[in-house]
């Protein structure tokens, strides 16, 4: 269920690092049993020096040093759902190099690769949210990336609710069942995009707003002529939403002992709060 209780903060400590800063890091490392990595980014901005190598791989390599140079044992990391090198996409490609990098270090470690994570307080509800209102562009319909001719043809995800994908990470910590090797995270219902938005819409909005497929072919063409600050999304996204982001849950429950929660259940409990 959703948790709307205040999080308690008085035995939390919070130290401001850099991932560029080895002082930093080691400040942020020093006196710790084990470190979660969760640093991610959707969108790249060359400008503020957030591209997907710099952040995805190199400051990963960053940390990854700093825990070993300050004797952290225990290591979990945030990967994604369908990373691998050979991806064309650059957010599945760099984040397939971290993993790589930490698997051949000195650390026990494990990789977590979660679905598309879905809260009231993330960027992905609250975009759906913009578009099931019709606040945001292309305000008359919910667009996705589709196969084919007319993008009729919607891949596969798989949603966990965010606090599911929290709990895991910290269960991870003490799981030797877990050491040394990834895992997927992935919540129990599969659906088109299409399918999901009917879902969701209804939810917010009271009633389903229409869909409609932006051919793969078209969108990939509008990322090479027009120039990317005048465009909601990338290459990389459209190479990811046209893959399935699925996988088999049962892996997950054996080894946590505890089921994830369902999409419909959960959009249900937080709709209100995307509706403000």
């Amino acid at each position: 269920m959703v948790n709307n209780k205040p999080i308690d903060r008085s035995d939390v400590t919070s130290i401001r690092g850099d991932f560029f800063d080895p002082h930093s890091l080691d400040n942020a490392m020093r006196d710790c049993d084990a470190a979660i990595h969760l640093v991610g980014i959707i969108r790249e901005d060359p400008a503020r020096g957030q591209t997907f190598e710099r952040i995805h791989y190199q400051a990963s390599v960053n940390v990854i040093d700093a825990a070993q140079r300050n004797g952290v044992k225990r290591f979990i990391h945030m990967s994604a759902l369908g990373a691998r090198k050979e991806s064309q996409s650059e957010y599945a490609s760099t984040k397939a190099r971290a993993e790589e990098v930490l698997s051949n270090s000195a650390l026990d470690y494990t990789i977590l690769r979660p679905s598309v994570i879905h809260g009231p307080r993330g960027e992905f509800m609250r975009m759906l949210a913009g578009w099931a209102m019709g606040k945001a562009l292309p305000f008359v319909f919910m667009p996705y990336f589709g196969a084919g001719l007319l993008g009729q043809h919607s891949a596969l995800l798989q949603p966990i609710f965010v606090d599911d994908c929290a709990r895991a990470f910290v269960d991870a910590i003490d799981m030797p069942s877990l050491m040394n090797r990834s895992l997927e995270l992935v919540g129990p219902d599969r659906f088109t995009w299409p399918q999901m938005y009917n879902i969701v819409s209804p939810m917010i909005r009271g009633y389903r707003k229409p869909t409609l497929g932006i051919p793969r072919w078209y969108a990939g063409l509008l990322t090479r002529v027009v120039p990317a600050r005048l465009l909601p999304f990338n290459k990389s996204q459209i190479v990811m939403a046209g893959e399935n982001s699925v996988a088999e849950v049962s892996e997950m429950t054996r080894h946590f002992d505890w089921s994830p929660q369902s999409f419909e259940t959960t959009v249900r409990a937080y709709a209100e709060q995307l509706r403000g």
